[in-house]
């Protein structure tokens, strides 16, 4: 049975604690003792002798308590499901209603929707949107694992409260975060592919793009931001940046150095060391004395440190290089 469902993990736990032999001596490893975190509510379970053994059995007086021994388990409680009905109360005067021509109503105020004509919660959508693109679990899986708990809720249904969602409560939010984002002097700039499955006039493993705008190192609230665009035409990176004016990091993507003149593009020491550190490499070891590239290795790493720490006395930001567009 042991050797049907045991796990890899519990395989490599065996073999971790297994001796292993080193040039000098032999050791023992071990895994790491697990650490239980302190953050989280602690039930207490007490348990005692029954109260019908109160007294020694050798002499038959009462014992006494003298010491407890504790042992400490993570309990894991499944996600739960309940509904939440809201009542709202209407009011009115007994004695304008009995004795006066017209009767004041007032009613409790209510809560907005978070879909109006739904029955999904902030809570619920939330935990769906966790599992999709934290967790990587499929709105079908979920479908699964909702009907397992007695509740019939079709991915259909998950996928629109989904987008309506992300429409109605987290498009306003991004909004606000992308007109704080063009406010910054420094602002980084990446993009990399991204592989659609369905996308209309285009076969189905075309390269999209996932475009990605943070703030940089000077500021106190970081803001990162993701755009989706089906291309890595410049005038993407131009429409989003529209009202942004300073200096933007990015690597050599020729697009960034088309952006207007008020978008100063500042180049990636990371990339500049790189070319070096691959010349370096391609030489032979009995040719790389007395060539340009180890010494092009050296100044550009030394280089990084100098030109951030002037930067930031100059120009008051992070982790740019102010030199010549590549």
């Amino acid at each position: 049975m042991s050797l049907m469902f045991d796990e890899t993990e519990a395989w490599l736990s065996r073999r971790r604690a297994k001796e292993t032999e080193v040039a000098a001596h032999t050791r023992r490893s071990s895994r790491p003792e697990e650490v239980l975190p302190d953050n989280v509510p602690v039930e207490v379970v007490e348990h005692r002798i029954p109260e019908k053994e109160p007294d020694c059995p050798v002499c038959g007086t009462a014992k006494m308590e003298i010491g407890r021994d504790v042992r400490r388990t993570l309990v894991m409680i499944p996600a739960q499901v309940m509904i939440r009905e809201n009542i709202y109360f209407t009011y009115a005067c007994p004695k304008c209603k009995e004795e006066g021509t017209e009767t004041p109503i007032r009613k409790a105020e209510r809560l907005p929707a978070l879909t109006p004509g739904s029955y999904a919660s902030a809570e619920a959508v939330a935990h769906i949107m966790v599992q999709k693109f934290v967790m990587y679990a499929p709105l079908y899986r979920q479908e699964q694992e909702w009907n397992r708990a007695g509740v019939q809720l079709s991915r259909q249904t998950m996928s629109n409260w989904v987008l309506r969602v992300a429409e109605d409560w987290l498009k306003p939010v991004y909004e606000e975060l992308h007109r704080r984002l063009l406010q910054r002097q420094v602002l980084h700039a990446d993009e990399t592919t991204l592989q659609v499955l369905k996308l209309e006039g285009r076969a189905a493993r075309s390269k999209c793009y996932m475009w990605l705008y943070r703030t940089s190192g000077d500021a106190k609230s970081p803001v990162v931001l993701y755009e989706y665009r089906p291309t890595r035409k410049a005038e993407n990176a131009a429409a989003f940046l529209e009202s942004f004016s300073g200096w933007l990091h990015a690597d050599g993507y020729s697009g960034y150095h088309r952006l207007p003149k008020n978008i100063r593009v500042v180049g990636c020491w990371a990339y500049l060391r790189r070319k070096f550190d691959e010349a370096v490499d391609a030489l032979p070891k009995d040719q790389r004395a007395g060539c340009a590239a180890p010494e092009g290795l050296d100044n550009a790493s030394s280089g990084l440190s100098r030109n951030w720490q002037g930067c930031r006395r100059k120009n008051g930001v992070n982790s740019v290089w102010p030199g010549p567009s590549r």
